[in-house]
This record gives structure tokens, sequence and C-alpha cells, in this order.
């Protein structure tokens, strides 16, 4: 089975009993914070680090997230979670995309989507996105 879209920036993950719901099924909560991992790995990948968002006093903050859990998974299953920017309108949004698979059939558990404004971190307030963050994600839009 093939990855939704090409050349994924992916992280491998394995439930632990940590990570279990009362159902004995990954708690949907640990996608959500695999989810965030992979992407602040994918964009230390691209060379936009936390120490950097706060030198440039500007950061792509989540402003709607949806998710899509299509199969249950269990505690020592290993599963592999990919990434990728799926727009950016090059000023103050992007589209950031994810895909959860288990490694043993390719079967996608989840599936979602992240849209991202570009913030101020002093104020908080929307802010067009600096030279640096356009030349680093928007060369990665898949």
């Amino acid at each position: 089975m093939s990855w939704d879209r090409a050349q994924p920036f992916t992280l491998a993950v394995l439930p632990q009993a940590a990570d279990i719901d009362g159902l004995n099924h990954t708690n949907n909560a640990v996608y959500v914070q695999w989810c965030e991992q992979v992407a602040w790995a994918h964009s230390e990948a691209l060379g936009l680090a936390l120490a950097d968002y706060r030198r440039l006093d500007r950061a792509m903050a989540i402003r709607q997230a949806a998710y899509d859990y299509l199969l249950p998974s269990t505690e020592g299953e290993a599963l592999t979670v990919a990434t990728w920017l799926t727009a950016s309108d090059g000023k103050l949004a992007m589209t950031r995309a994810f895909q959860i698979r288990r490694d043993r059939d390719g079967a996608t558990v989840l599936r979602g989507r992240w849209e991202l404004v570009c913030i101020e971190l002093a104020s908080g307030r929307p802010r067009r996105m600096p030279p640096e963050f356009m030349q680093a994600y928007g060369a990665a839009v898949a």
C-alpha cells in the first residue's frame, strides 16, 4: 500500500501501555500527540526549530484541526506517522496533512489535517510569514 502523497516525512511509533485506553486501543489523544511530534520533527528537518520561531517572533499556529480515526491500533503494534505540507498561500496560511499506517499490513489508521496560520508570538495576532518560513516551508509543499 502506498502513502496518500509522495515523499512523506515519517516517524516510527510504537504504542506503549500508557497509550492504551479502556477499550484496549491506542487513545485518540495519543494520535494527536504523534501528529504534533512528526510536525515538529518535519519543521526542524526543514531548518525551522522552536528557537527560530522565538528568534523571528513568529509561529505557525493551528487554526483548525480535523482527524479521521479509521482503524484501531494496539499496544506494541508498530506504526508509521507521515506528514506533508499540502498548501501555502506564501503569506499567512498553510495546510499540513497526516497519515498513520500500521507497519504489518500498511492499513491506514488515521488521516488528519491542520489549517495553520502564521502568528506573531508577542501578540498572538496573525502576521505575514517571514522570508525564512516562506523559503523552508514553501519549498516543501507537496
